[in-house]
């Protein structure tokens, strides 16, 4: 469990980095890691808790990076 976990935590900061380093997001390199980490840990959690989510860590790190990526800047967008 505790592998995965630190797993987790680097892909999601790989995708946070790669995310800005491509232009996906204009949120800065470290608000766009913080953001992909805490989706990851949510995701991760819910993981352990519900067993929801796909057979491989990695990619529900992904897709929870990913996916925090979208939602998070979206919503504080709207409101400047």
């Amino acid at each position: 469990m505790f592998p995965s976990l630190i797993g987790t935590v680097v892909i999601a900061g790989i995708v946070g980095y790669l995310s800005e380093k491509s232009g996906f997001t204009r949120n800065g390199i470290l608000p766009s890691i913080i953001i992909c980490v805490g989706g990851a840990f949510v995701f991760y959690f819910v993981t352990a808790m519900f067993g929801l989510g796909f057979r491989q860590p990695g990619w529900n790190a992904i897709l929870a990076s990913v996916g925090a990526l979208l939602i998070v800047p979206t919503h504080w967008r709207g409101r400047r």
